[in-house]
């Protein structure tokens, strides 16, 4: 029999990108009520386009989160079908009409937490989708010898990241951000973009803040790999550590068993993060399979 909603696990999922999409996939099999912090800093394609043309948040991870959290059933794969419809031609080219859609709804409501959601209810989402911050960021970061700012510049530039931050520094948050993290039995630290999806997250003040208060568990999922030239280098001991050197806890990290980045289990642990190596990634090794995790995420918490 399956167990009531009200009696499964609220969860927060935190990051960005197509990492974070994965994590709520996984998420949505066994939690009774998901929430997803959505870093807004990206600046690239159909995103950065109207970044700079409205000056809105950076919608396009938003709008992959809602259409992870979608309804599966009957005639609503069509509407996330639409969300994730791309232009192929004329002034709308590569543009999204999930994130014209998201830009429209904020212009109409004049908030991007009722925005979200009424997108969600179109959508039919089981979860619900918050802004890192409520306002505009730009991410930047200091490399050795020199500073890039804006997330495609850092996403590509060469040589070591040390340090990211957003620019203003303390930037707002919606008051369900941390309301949701304080509430949450478990927090997921999704893969992807360790220094352009997770961290800029991390950053945020109000997040940050409430993360140091929350007494859920907070659980790393490992990146599979290297993402070059953006974590070129670094091993799992440095995922884990630059996520601390932001003051946040990690009580566990999950590790994929064919996890090409170079892992030594007893550093981690030194760090005082507990270590679970496990088969959850795609046959192919290309990504993370949200079947193969739900079930691992899950029985943290029965642990």
């Amino acid at each position: 029999m399956t167990e009531p909603a009200s009696k499964r696990p609220r969860i927060v999922a935190i990051g960005g990108g197509h990492g974070l999409a994965m994590t709520l996939r996984a998420a949505r099999e066994y939690a009774g009520d998901i929430t997803a912090i959505v870093s807004v800093a990206d600046d690239g394609g159909s995103t950065g386009r109207l970044r700079r043309d409205l000056g809105v948040l950076g919608v396009g991870d938003l709008r992959k989160c809602l259409v992870a959290l979608a309804d599966t059933h009957e005639d609503a794969p069509v509407w996330s079908d639409a969300f994730e419809h791309r232009y192929a031609a004329g002034e709308l080219e590569g543009h999204a009409l999930g994130n014209l859609i998201l830009v429209g709804l904020a212009d109409v409501t004049g908030d991007w937490v009722t925005a979200l959601a009424v997108a969600g209810r179109v959508l039919g989402t089981v979860g619900r989708v918050l802004p890192a911050t409520s306002e505009p960021v730009v991410l930047k970061a200091e490399l050795d010898g020199s500073r890039v700012e804006g997330q495609v510049a850092v996403q590509n530039a060469p040589g070591r990241i040390r340090r990211v931050a957003l620019v203003p520094p303390d930037a707002a948050s919606p008051a369900a951000v941390a309301e949701a993290i304080l509430d949450a039995d478990q927090i997921l630290l999704a893969p992807g973009s360790l220094f352009t999806s997770l961290l800029p997250t991390l950053c945020v003040p109000a997040v940050a803040t409430a993360l140091a208060q929350a007494s859920a568990p907070v659980v790393q999922v490992l990146n599979l790999g290297a993402q070059v030239p953006e974590t070129a280098g670094l091993d799992a001991t440095d995922h884990v550590r630059a996520v601390l050197e932001y003051g946040i806890r990690v009580d566990v990290l999950v590790i994929d068993a064919g996890c090409t980045l170079a892992v030594d289990p007893a550093a981690v642990e030194a760090l005082g993060v507990r270590v679970v190596t496990v088969d959850v990634a795609r046959p192919d090794v290309s990504a993370h399979e949200p079947a193969k995790l739900a079930p691992v995420l899950a029985g943290l918490l029965e642990s």
